[in-house]
């Protein structure tokens, strides 16, 4: 009766929050939940980091600021629509002027961006190397991270950025270059146009699928080390394979630039904000978030040593044990296999309670008080062979067991297989 009070008296004192289960249910589960409970939780390392990445970006929003301002003065100084009296223009032999200043001031931009590019890669590489740490749920330290992630990625963030600079400028070259010679070829027959405009929609592609890959080589460059040309077809790959989810989600990581889009004052004022406070990070963090799903499901379960599930709690509590076909990973499950498995976690074990209790012999016991003591010993082991029959069947125990037979029946297939291979063939055998 005293332990019963203390035990309750303990629950109260401590809640319901030192319990197992409660912790557990704290976690997240799946990456939408990751996501929120990182947005919320480290909001204010989100801003500074955003504010240290944006840092490096002013040189290049300098030159889309700029690019913006000669569009805007070119269609007050030039008279493109103006008339003296009825039907004289001002200015004749105008014909395709208005489309040769968007292709002059586009070369502008083009080759902005291709400078200024190199000194944003620097805050790209410190900022995608923190998000990716709080993706994988690790203890960071912003303005350390943040130095240590350039030392680590500005090369990747480098290439992947002139990656889309270079892209961005034949494209958009090509682009404005069609409407140019549309608009200043009266002559051009209705074929050549028609291959003008098919010539910038295939740009307009082209550009898309350039804008995906980089997003995805930004998120191969911060987790694997890869070569460029394998990081560009790999991108290729991932884009094309999550084509639907890779559109989505960097739509919904673009959301606080869409609004620049929409040329409204309130919208813009909305986006300068969210961009100041925390709209690169934010995206940063969608995409980064995004892509070690899509890791986790195509990629790190076929790397030797690669951790999946990185910040994410299993429900069913067990874990997902993946290994290579190489020799020090079969010795790895070899070992798992004698010595990871755990008595305690394979089979239902009764909790203790104060149902069944052992008897306590008195201080002169008879031969009638050793039977008791026989009997309540054989009662308590009789009822935890009950509850272990009754729970074997639980997920939690199945998948736990589940994993060791398949994992030593894969070691065992594997060693049959390599016995049999070099097991030299006997004369007329098949």
């Amino acid at each position: 009766m005293a332990q019963q009070k203390k035990g309750l008296i303990t629950r109260l004192l401590e809640g319901k929050e030192k319990s197992e289960e409660y912790a557990r249910s704290t976690l997240p589960t799946n990456r939408w939940q990751l996501f929120w409970d990182i947005f919320k939780g480290n909001f204010g390392k989100i801003v500074k980091v955003n504010l240290l990445t944006l840092v490096f970006f002013i040189p290049l929003i300098a030159v889309i600021v700029l690019h913006s301002m000669m569009h805007e003065s070119d269609s007050l100084f030039y008279p493109f629509a103006a008339n003296l009296g009825v039907g004289y223009p001002a200015a004749p032999g105008q014909q395709g002027l208005a489309e040769m200043l968007v292709l002059r001031n586009g070369l502008f931009l083009y080759v902005g961006l291709l400078i200024t590019s190199v000194l944003a890669a620097v805050g790209l590489a410190g900022g995608m190397y923190v998000v990716r740490n709080m993706v994988w749920t690790e203890g960071i330290f912003v303005t350390n991270d943040f130095w240590r992630g350039i030392k680590l990625n500005y090369k990747n963030a480098l290439q992947t950025a002139l990656f889309f600079c270079a892209v961005f400028f034949l494209c958009g070259t090509v682009i404005d270059s069609a409407e140019f010679y549309i608009a200043a070829s009266a002559s051009m027959s209705d074929g050549e146009r028609i291959w003008m405009r098919i010539s910038q929609g295939t740009s307009y592609v082209f550009l898309i699928a350039a804008a995906l890959m980089s997003l995805w080589m930004i998120a191969m460059g911060v987790n694997y080390k890869l070569k460029f040309t394998t990081l560009v077809r790999n991108a290729f790959l991932l884009m094309i394979g999550t084509l639907p989810q890779s559109v989505f989600f960097a739509v919904l990581a673009a959301i606080p630039f869409v609004l620049f889009v929409f040329n409204q004052p309130m919208l813009t004022v909305i986006g300068v904000l969210l961009i100041l406070l925390f709209g690169v990070a934010y995206a940063l963090l969608v995409w980064l978030d995004f892509a070690q799903w899509v890791f986790d499901k195509y990629i790190n379960p076929k790397i030797v040593g690669a951790k999946t599930g990185r910040g994410i709690y299993n429900k069913d509590g067990t874990a997902q044990l993946t290994g290579g076909e190489s020799e020090s990973s079969k010795e790895y499950q070899r070992t798992i296999l004698a010595y990871g498995k755990s008595k305690l976690v394979a089979k239902p074990i009764k909790p203790i309670d104060d149902s069944l209790q052992v008897y306590e012999l008195p201080g002169s016991f008879t031969r009638e008080d050793l039977k008791r003591l026989r009997a309540s010993k054989q009662q308590i082991a009789e009822d935890s062979a009950a509850y272990e029959e009754e729970h074997k069947n639980d997920l939690r125990y199945v998948e736990y067991n589940k994993q060791f037979e398949e994992r030593e029946k894969a070691l065992q297939e594997s060693d049959d297989k390599k016995k049999k291979k070099r097991r030299p063939k006997m004369l007329g055998e098949d």
